[in-house]
Protein backbone atom coordinates (compact mmCIF):
# COMPACT_ATOMS: atom_id res chain seq x y z
CA UNK A 1 0.00 0.00 0.00
CA UNK A 2 1.46 3.29 -1.17
CA UNK A 3 1.92 5.85 2.10
CA UNK A 4 2.37 9.84 1.73
CA UNK A 5 2.35 12.34 4.37
CA UNK A 6 -0.01 14.48 4.75
CA UNK A 7 1.21 17.84 3.62
CA UNK A 8 2.51 15.75 0.31
CA UNK A 9 -1.14 14.08 0.10
CA UNK A 10 -2.97 17.46 0.48
CA UNK A 11 -0.37 19.05 -1.94
CA UNK A 12 -1.59 16.75 -4.79
CA UNK A 13 -5.13 17.87 -4.31
CA UNK A 14 -4.53 21.60 -3.85
CA UNK A 15 -6.00 21.62 -0.70
CA UNK A 16 -3.92 23.26 2.47
CA UNK A 17 -3.51 22.20 5.81
CA UNK A 18 -0.48 23.69 6.92
CA UNK A 19 -1.68 24.50 10.81
CA UNK A 20 -1.36 20.16 10.78
CA UNK A 21 1.92 17.54 11.24
CA UNK A 22 3.10 15.93 8.31
CA UNK A 23 1.32 12.70 9.61
CA UNK A 24 2.02 9.69 7.21
CA UNK A 25 -1.15 8.59 5.83
CA UNK A 26 -1.44 4.66 4.68
CA UNK A 27 -4.92 4.30 3.14
CA UNK A 28 -8.74 5.81 3.52
CA UNK A 29 -11.03 4.15 5.55
CA UNK A 30 -15.02 4.44 6.92
CA UNK A 31 -15.27 6.75 9.92
CA UNK A 32 -15.99 4.12 12.03
CA UNK A 33 -12.80 1.89 11.14
CA UNK A 34 -10.17 4.81 10.06
CA UNK A 35 -7.11 4.53 12.28
CA UNK A 36 -4.64 7.24 12.98
CA UNK A 37 -2.95 6.81 9.56
CA UNK A 38 -6.37 6.76 7.64
CA UNK A 39 -8.48 9.81 6.09
CA UNK A 40 -12.29 8.97 6.52
CA UNK A 41 -15.01 11.91 5.35
CA UNK A 42 -18.45 13.18 6.71
CA UNK A 43 -20.91 14.67 4.60
CA UNK A 44 -22.98 16.52 6.84
CA UNK A 45 -23.90 17.43 10.40
CA UNK A 46 -26.08 14.58 11.07
CA UNK A 47 -22.51 12.37 11.35
CA UNK A 48 -21.01 14.66 14.01
CA UNK A 49 -20.76 12.04 16.59
CA UNK A 50 -19.38 9.24 14.35
CA UNK A 51 -16.49 11.88 13.85
CA UNK A 52 -15.96 12.40 17.48
CA UNK A 53 -15.67 9.03 18.25
CA UNK A 54 -13.45 8.21 14.72
CA UNK A 55 -9.72 7.77 15.24
CA UNK A 56 -8.60 9.22 11.68
CA UNK A 57 -5.73 11.08 11.06
CA UNK A 58 -7.94 13.09 9.19
CA UNK A 59 -11.42 13.79 8.57
CA UNK A 60 -12.76 15.78 5.35
CA UNK A 61 -16.27 17.64 6.43
CA UNK A 62 -18.35 20.17 4.57
CA UNK A 63 -17.70 24.07 5.00
CA UNK A 64 -20.67 24.26 7.59
CA UNK A 65 -19.92 21.43 9.86
CA UNK A 66 -19.50 22.07 13.80
CA UNK A 67 -16.09 23.30 14.80
CA UNK A 68 -13.92 20.14 17.15
CA UNK A 69 -11.00 21.37 18.56
CA UNK A 70 -9.57 18.43 19.25
CA UNK A 71 -10.51 16.85 16.20
CA UNK A 72 -8.69 16.56 12.94
CA UNK A 73 -10.95 18.59 10.05
CA UNK A 74 -10.32 19.72 6.78
CA UNK A 75 -13.24 21.77 5.54
CA UNK A 76 -14.03 21.14 1.48
CA UNK A 77 -16.58 21.82 -0.85
CA UNK A 78 -17.22 18.44 -1.57
CA UNK A 79 -15.55 15.78 1.02
CA UNK A 80 -17.07 12.69 -0.90
CA UNK A 81 -15.15 14.16 -3.64
CA UNK A 82 -11.98 15.03 -2.01
CA UNK A 83 -12.15 11.55 -0.77
CA UNK A 84 -12.50 9.81 -3.61
CA UNK A 85 -9.79 11.94 -5.25
CA UNK A 86 -7.78 10.40 -2.38
CA UNK A 87 -9.08 6.99 -2.74
CA UNK A 88 -7.42 7.14 -6.60
CA UNK A 89 -4.15 7.46 -5.03
CA UNK A 90 -3.95 4.64 -2.94
CA UNK A 91 -5.38 2.00 -5.72
CA UNK A 92 -2.47 -0.53 -6.48
CA UNK A 93 -2.56 -2.16 -10.05
CA UNK A 94 -0.81 -5.53 -9.38
CA UNK A 95 0.39 -7.55 -12.65
CA UNK A 96 3.52 -7.95 -14.80
CA UNK A 97 5.81 -5.11 -15.60
CA UNK A 98 6.88 -5.47 -19.39
CA UNK A 99 6.22 -8.32 -21.40
CA UNK A 100 5.21 -11.46 -20.01
CA UNK A 101 7.70 -14.27 -21.40
CA UNK A 102 4.17 -16.31 -21.94
CA UNK A 103 2.61 -13.81 -23.71
CA UNK A 104 2.35 -14.21 -27.26
CA UNK A 105 3.00 -11.19 -29.23
CA UNK A 106 3.34 -9.86 -33.08
CA UNK A 107 6.51 -8.62 -34.25
CA UNK A 108 4.39 -6.16 -36.21
CA UNK A 109 2.70 -5.02 -33.07
CA UNK A 110 3.30 -1.52 -31.64
CA UNK A 111 3.80 -1.25 -28.07
CA UNK A 112 4.15 2.67 -26.23
CA UNK A 113 6.25 3.26 -23.36
CA UNK A 114 5.41 1.86 -19.98
CA UNK A 115 2.70 -0.71 -22.12
CA UNK A 116 2.67 -4.59 -19.79
CA UNK A 117 1.09 -7.35 -21.23
CA UNK A 118 0.20 -10.21 -18.72
CA UNK A 119 1.01 -13.94 -19.22
CA UNK A 120 -0.94 -16.18 -22.12
CA UNK A 121 -1.92 -12.79 -23.58
CA UNK A 122 -2.14 -13.10 -27.49
CA UNK A 123 -1.04 -9.68 -29.65
CA UNK A 124 -2.35 -10.12 -32.98
CA UNK A 125 -0.38 -8.54 -36.23
CA UNK A 126 -1.01 -4.97 -36.62
CA UNK A 127 -1.91 -4.32 -32.50
CA UNK A 128 -1.29 -0.81 -31.72
CA UNK A 129 -1.24 -0.59 -27.60
CA UNK A 130 -0.42 3.39 -26.54
CA UNK A 131 1.70 4.48 -23.78
CA UNK A 132 0.98 2.98 -20.09
CA UNK A 133 -1.68 0.69 -20.91
CA UNK A 134 -1.37 -2.44 -19.03
CA UNK A 135 -3.18 -5.78 -21.12
CA UNK A 136 -4.05 -8.42 -18.38
CA UNK A 137 -3.33 -12.25 -18.82
CA UNK A 138 -5.12 -14.15 -21.24
CA UNK A 139 -6.27 -10.97 -23.18
CA UNK A 140 -6.60 -11.51 -27.19
CA UNK A 141 -6.37 -8.53 -28.80
CA UNK A 142 -7.21 -9.49 -32.47
CA UNK A 143 -5.64 -8.30 -35.83
CA UNK A 144 -5.99 -4.38 -36.10
CA UNK A 145 -6.64 -3.53 -32.39
CA UNK A 146 -5.96 -0.17 -31.37
CA UNK A 147 -5.62 0.58 -28.14
CA UNK A 148 -5.12 4.37 -26.49
CA UNK A 149 -2.92 5.51 -23.99
CA UNK A 150 -3.39 4.50 -20.27
CA UNK A 151 -5.94 1.81 -21.15
CA UNK A 152 -6.61 -1.41 -18.63
CA UNK A 153 -7.72 -4.18 -19.85
CA UNK A 154 -8.36 -7.29 -17.19
CA UNK A 155 -7.48 -10.55 -17.34
CA UNK A 156 -9.28 -13.00 -20.40
CA UNK A 157 -11.14 -9.99 -21.79
CA UNK A 158 -11.47 -10.29 -25.86
CA UNK A 159 -10.78 -7.53 -28.24
CA UNK A 160 -11.88 -8.86 -32.01
CA UNK A 161 -10.33 -7.87 -34.99
CA UNK A 162 -10.37 -3.75 -35.57
CA UNK A 163 -11.74 -2.32 -32.49
CA UNK A 164 -10.30 0.81 -31.17
CA UNK A 165 -10.09 2.07 -27.88
CA UNK A 166 -9.57 5.61 -27.22
CA UNK A 167 -7.42 7.10 -23.74
CA UNK A 168 -8.16 5.68 -20.25
CA UNK A 169 -10.72 3.30 -21.08
CA UNK A 170 -11.13 0.39 -19.05
CA UNK A 171 -12.70 -3.02 -19.82
CA UNK A 172 -13.06 -5.29 -16.97
CA UNK A 173 -12.78 -9.51 -16.93
CA UNK A 174 -14.34 -11.46 -19.78
CA UNK A 175 -15.71 -8.77 -21.56
CA UNK A 176 -16.27 -8.91 -25.47
CA UNK A 177 -15.79 -7.03 -27.59
CA UNK A 178 -16.64 -6.03 -31.28
CA UNK A 179 -18.18 -9.99 -31.76
CA UNK A 180 -20.04 -10.88 -34.59
CA UNK A 181 -23.57 -9.40 -33.79
CA UNK A 182 -26.60 -10.96 -34.08
CA UNK A 183 -28.31 -10.99 -37.53
CA UNK A 184 -30.08 -13.35 -39.40
CA UNK A 185 -32.52 -13.71 -42.41
CA UNK A 186 -34.96 -16.30 -42.90
CA UNK A 187 -34.33 -18.11 -46.40
CA UNK A 188 -37.28 -20.09 -46.85
CA UNK A 189 -36.66 -22.97 -44.43
CA UNK A 190 -33.45 -21.81 -42.32
CA UNK A 191 -31.94 -18.73 -40.78
CA UNK A 192 -28.84 -17.13 -43.23
CA UNK A 193 -26.47 -15.55 -40.78
CA UNK A 194 -26.17 -11.40 -41.82
CA UNK A 195 -22.19 -10.85 -42.23
CA UNK A 196 -21.19 -8.27 -39.71
CA UNK A 197 -18.68 -6.14 -41.44
CA UNK A 198 -18.56 -3.19 -39.11
CA UNK A 199 -16.35 -2.57 -36.17
CA UNK A 200 -16.69 -1.26 -32.71
CA UNK A 201 -15.42 2.06 -31.43
CA UNK A 202 -14.88 3.23 -27.49
CA UNK A 203 -14.06 6.87 -27.01
CA UNK A 204 -11.91 8.19 -24.00
CA UNK A 205 -12.80 7.52 -20.30
CA UNK A 206 -15.18 4.77 -21.04
CA UNK A 207 -15.75 1.68 -18.67
CA UNK A 208 -16.74 -1.65 -19.13
CA UNK A 209 -17.69 -3.97 -17.08
CA UNK A 210 -17.50 -7.65 -16.89
CA UNK A 211 -18.82 -10.58 -18.92
CA UNK A 212 -20.27 -7.39 -20.95
CA UNK A 213 -20.76 -8.31 -24.75
CA UNK A 214 -20.60 -5.14 -27.20
CA UNK A 215 -21.04 -6.78 -31.01
CA UNK A 216 -19.48 -5.53 -34.16
CA UNK A 217 -21.96 -3.30 -36.49
CA UNK A 218 -23.44 -5.05 -39.72
CA UNK A 219 -21.97 -2.13 -41.69
CA UNK A 220 -20.68 0.99 -40.26
CA UNK A 221 -19.61 0.98 -36.49
CA UNK A 222 -21.12 -0.08 -32.80
CA UNK A 223 -19.97 2.93 -30.96
CA UNK A 224 -19.40 3.84 -27.30
CA UNK A 225 -19.36 7.66 -26.37
CA UNK A 226 -16.60 9.29 -23.91
CA UNK A 227 -17.40 8.96 -20.39
CA UNK A 228 -19.67 6.00 -20.41
CA UNK A 229 -20.45 3.78 -17.95
CA UNK A 230 -21.18 0.12 -18.58
CA UNK A 231 -22.30 -2.08 -15.95
CA UNK A 232 -21.47 -6.09 -15.71
CA UNK A 233 -23.63 -8.45 -17.98
CA UNK A 234 -24.36 -5.86 -20.58
CA UNK A 235 -25.27 -6.21 -24.19
CA UNK A 236 -24.95 -3.87 -26.60
CA UNK A 237 -25.51 -4.80 -30.18
CA UNK A 238 -25.12 -4.52 -33.36
CA UNK A 239 -24.76 -0.95 -34.44
CA UNK A 240 -25.91 0.66 -31.50
CA UNK A 241 -25.13 4.48 -30.72
CA UNK A 242 -24.31 5.48 -27.14
CA UNK A 243 -23.55 8.81 -26.71
CA UNK A 244 -21.37 10.60 -23.67
CA UNK A 245 -21.70 9.88 -20.11
CA UNK A 246 -24.48 7.47 -20.39
CA UNK A 247 -24.69 5.42 -17.91
CA UNK A 248 -26.07 1.51 -17.64
CA UNK A 249 -26.59 -0.51 -15.18
CA UNK A 250 -26.24 -4.70 -15.20
CA UNK A 251 -28.46 -7.53 -17.09
CA UNK A 252 -29.34 -4.39 -19.43
CA UNK A 253 -29.87 -5.55 -23.58
CA UNK A 254 -30.06 -3.54 -26.19
CA UNK A 255 -31.01 -4.80 -29.49
CA UNK A 256 -29.64 -3.66 -32.60
CA UNK A 257 -29.34 -0.12 -33.76
CA UNK A 258 -30.98 1.66 -30.51
CA UNK A 259 -29.24 5.10 -29.58
CA UNK A 260 -28.86 6.40 -26.55
CA UNK A 261 -28.58 10.31 -25.99
CA UNK A 262 -26.04 12.08 -23.67
CA UNK A 263 -26.25 11.51 -20.28
CA UNK A 264 -29.35 8.94 -20.01
CA UNK A 265 -29.35 6.51 -17.24
CA UNK A 266 -30.92 2.85 -17.94
CA UNK A 267 -31.14 0.94 -14.06
CA UNK A 268 -30.50 -2.71 -14.27
CA UNK A 269 -32.40 -5.00 -16.54
CA UNK A 270 -33.68 -2.70 -19.01
CA UNK A 271 -34.72 -4.18 -22.45
CA UNK A 272 -34.50 -1.96 -25.38
CA UNK A 273 -35.97 -3.03 -28.58
CA UNK A 274 -33.87 -2.31 -32.03
CA UNK A 275 -33.77 0.82 -33.66
CA UNK A 276 -35.34 2.48 -30.68
CA UNK A 277 -34.52 6.23 -29.88
CA UNK A 278 -33.58 7.31 -26.13
CA UNK A 279 -33.55 10.99 -25.58
CA UNK A 280 -30.55 13.21 -23.82
CA UNK A 281 -30.72 12.90 -20.39
CA UNK A 282 -33.78 10.59 -20.12
CA UNK A 283 -33.88 7.67 -17.15
CA UNK A 284 -35.18 4.50 -17.59
CA UNK A 285 -36.45 2.96 -14.14
CA UNK A 286 -34.94 -1.37 -13.50
CA UNK A 287 -36.70 -3.77 -15.55
CA UNK A 288 -38.19 -1.78 -17.90
CA UNK A 289 -39.60 -2.32 -21.72
CA UNK A 290 -38.63 0.24 -24.18
CA UNK A 291 -40.58 -0.45 -27.35
CA UNK A 292 -41.08 3.18 -28.65
CA UNK A 293 -38.85 6.28 -28.47
CA UNK A 294 -38.28 8.28 -25.15
CA UNK A 295 -37.83 12.09 -25.52
CA UNK A 296 -34.99 14.05 -23.93
CA UNK A 297 -35.22 14.37 -20.30
CA UNK A 298 -38.30 11.84 -19.59
CA UNK A 299 -37.97 9.97 -17.02
CA UNK A 300 -39.96 6.19 -17.88
CA UNK A 301 -40.97 2.42 -15.90
CA UNK A 302 -42.71 -0.12 -16.52
CA UNK A 303 -43.26 -2.75 -19.64
CA UNK A 304 -44.29 -0.55 -21.81
CA UNK A 305 -42.08 1.89 -20.91
CA UNK A 306 -44.23 4.75 -19.95
CA UNK A 307 -43.83 8.41 -17.85
CA UNK A 308 -43.13 7.19 -13.96
CA UNK A 309 -45.74 8.68 -12.00
CA UNK A 310 -48.34 7.04 -14.44
CA UNK A 311 -46.50 3.93 -13.77
CA UNK A 312 -46.50 4.00 -9.96
CA UNK A 313 -50.21 5.01 -10.06
CA UNK A 314 -51.11 1.90 -12.03
CA UNK A 315 -48.66 0.14 -9.44
CA UNK A 316 -50.30 1.63 -6.35
CA UNK A 317 -53.88 1.12 -8.01
CA UNK A 318 -53.27 -2.58 -8.84
CA UNK A 319 -52.24 -3.29 -5.35
CA UNK A 320 -55.22 -2.13 -3.76
CA UNK A 321 -57.29 -4.58 -6.59
CA UNK A 322 -57.91 -6.97 -3.93
CA UNK A 323 -59.85 -5.36 -1.98
CA UNK A 324 -61.44 -3.35 -4.46
CA UNK A 325 -63.08 -6.45 -6.01
CA UNK A 326 -64.28 -7.35 -2.86
CA UNK A 327 -65.93 -4.15 -2.57
CA UNK A 328 -67.45 -4.64 -6.03
CA UNK A 329 -68.62 -7.65 -5.05
CA UNK A 330 -70.00 -7.15 -1.76
CA UNK A 331 -71.88 -3.77 -3.82
CA UNK A 332 -73.11 -6.46 -6.67
CA UNK A 333 -74.52 -8.44 -4.05
CA UNK A 334 -76.61 -5.36 -2.30
CA UNK A 335 -77.96 -4.28 -5.93
CA UNK A 336 -79.31 -8.15 -6.31
CA UNK A 337 -81.17 -8.30 -2.98
CA UNK A 338 -82.54 -4.04 -3.80
CA UNK A 339 -83.72 -5.51 -6.92
CA UNK A 340 -85.07 -8.76 -5.33
CA UNK A 341 -86.92 -6.23 -2.65
CA UNK A 342 -88.23 -4.19 -5.58
CA UNK A 343 -89.70 -6.95 -7.23
CA UNK A 344 -91.30 -8.05 -4.00
CA UNK A 345 -92.74 -4.48 -3.72
CA UNK A 346 -94.06 -4.74 -7.31
CA UNK A 347 -95.67 -7.76 -6.88
CA UNK A 348 -97.46 -7.06 -3.61
CA UNK A 349 -98.73 -3.75 -5.30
Amino acid sequence: MPEFGLHQLMKQLGLDIKEMLDTPIRGIAALEDAGPDQIAFAESRRYQEQVQTSRAALVLVPPDFPEMPDRPLLRVENPRLAFLRIAELFVEHPGYSGVHPDASVQPDAVLGDGVSIGACAVISKGVRVGANSRIGPGVYLGEGVNIGADCRIDANASLMPGVTLGDRVLIRCNASIGGEGFGFVWLKDHHHPVPQLGRVVIEDDVEIGCNTCIDRAALGVTRIGRGTKIDNLVQVAHNCDIGEHVVMAAQTGLAGSVKLGTGSVLGGQVGVADHVNIGAGARIGAQSGVIQDIGPGETVAGFPAREKSRFMKEQATLGRLPDTLKKIKEMQQQLEALRGRVAELEKGG
